[in-house]
C-alpha cells in the first residue's frame, strides 16, 4: 500500500466515522455521550488524510524523489472501514443477557420519583429502587417500565435493558423477573412497555447471585426498538 492508498484509506475511514456520528448508526458502538469525540475522530482522520496526499504529491514534484516500499501491514486500516462500511450490528439482546450476571449496583442516592400514574422507569431504576431500596418510593405506585424480553430455561421472563461504561463491548444486562399478567405469547428480543407494580419478591441471577427484583405486570403491550437500546442511567 502506498501513501495515496494509505491516504485514501484514512479519509474513507474517516468519513464512515463521520457518518456513524451524524446518524442513530454510533448508537451501535458507544454511548450517545461520546458522539462528539466520534466526530471529532473522523475529522482528524479526514485532515491527516488530506494532509498526507499534499506531503505526497509535493514529495512526487521533487527531482529524484521515487517510491518507498510500505509495510503490507497497512492494509489492516481495511478492517474497520469494512465493518464499518458493511456491517450493522443489531443491539446485544436475550443472549447474551442470560449468559451474563446482572449489573445491578446500589446507587448512592434515590432521586425523586417522577410524576404521573404510571409512573416512567427505566430498568435500572426500578431495579435498584426494589432491591436496594425495598421499594419504598414504589408502594401504592404504578410503574411504566421499558426493555426487551429475555426467558431462561425454566420459563421465567425478564424485562432487561444493556447498560454501558463506554461501549457495546462492555455492555451488561440489568434484568427484572416478571411476574403477574404477561402476554400467552413470550418472543425473545421483543420490547415490550410492561405496567405493573413493585412486589417485594426479590431473586438471584444464577450467572453471578445478584440481585433480580420482580415486578408484578398488570398490563403489556410490544413497542418499536428504541433508538437507544441501550441504558446509561446506571452511571448518572
Amino acid at each position: 500500500m502506498n501513501r495515496q492508498a494509505q491516504a485514501a484509506v484514512l479519509f474513507l475511514l474517516g468519513g464512515a466515522l463521520l457518518h456513524a456520528g451524524a446518524t442513530d448508526l454510533y448508537l451501535r458502538y458507544v454511548k450517545e455521550g461520546l458522539r462528539p469525540l466520534l466526530l471529532a475522530s473522523g475529522a482528524v482522520l479526514i485532515a491527516a488524510a488530506l494532509a498526507t496526499a499534499w506531503y505526497e504529491r509535493r514529495r512526487d514534484r521533487r527531482p529524484g524523489s521515487h517510491e518507498h516500499p510500505e509495510p503490507r501491514v497497512a492494509w489492516l486500516l481495511l478492517l474497520p472501514l469494512l465493518a464499518l462500511i458493511l456491517i450493522a450490528p443489531p443491539a446485544l439482546g436475550s443472549y447474551s443477557a442470560l449468559r451474563s450476571g446482572t449489573a445491578l449496583q446500589k446507587p448512592y442516592a434515590y432521586g425523586p420519583l417522577p410524576a404521573g400514574d404510571p409512573v416512567p422507569l427505566s430498568v435500572v431504576d426500578y431495579a435498584s429502587r426494589a432491591a436496594y431500596g425495598h421499594g419504598r418510593a414504589l408502594h401504592g405506585r404504578q410503574v411504566r417500565v421499558t426493555g426487551f424480553l429475555a426467558l431462561d430455561r425454566s420459563g421465567t421472563a425478564y424485562l432487561v435493558r444493556m447498560a454501558l461504561n463506554c461501549c457495546a463491548a462492555d455492555a451488561q444486562p440489568v434484568k427484572i423477573a416478571l411476574t403477574g399478567t404477561l402476554p400467552p405469547v413470550l418472543r425473545p428480543d421483543a420490547w415490550l412497555e410492561v405496567t405493573g407494580t413493585y412486589t417485594p419478591r426479590l431473586a438471584r441471577d444464577p450467572v453471578n447471585n445478584g440481585p433480580v427484583p420482580y415486578l408484578k405486570v398488570t398490563s403489556a403491550r410490544p413497542v418499536p426498538t428504541p433508538r437507544d437500546p441501550y441504558d446509561e442511567t446506571w452511571n448518572n
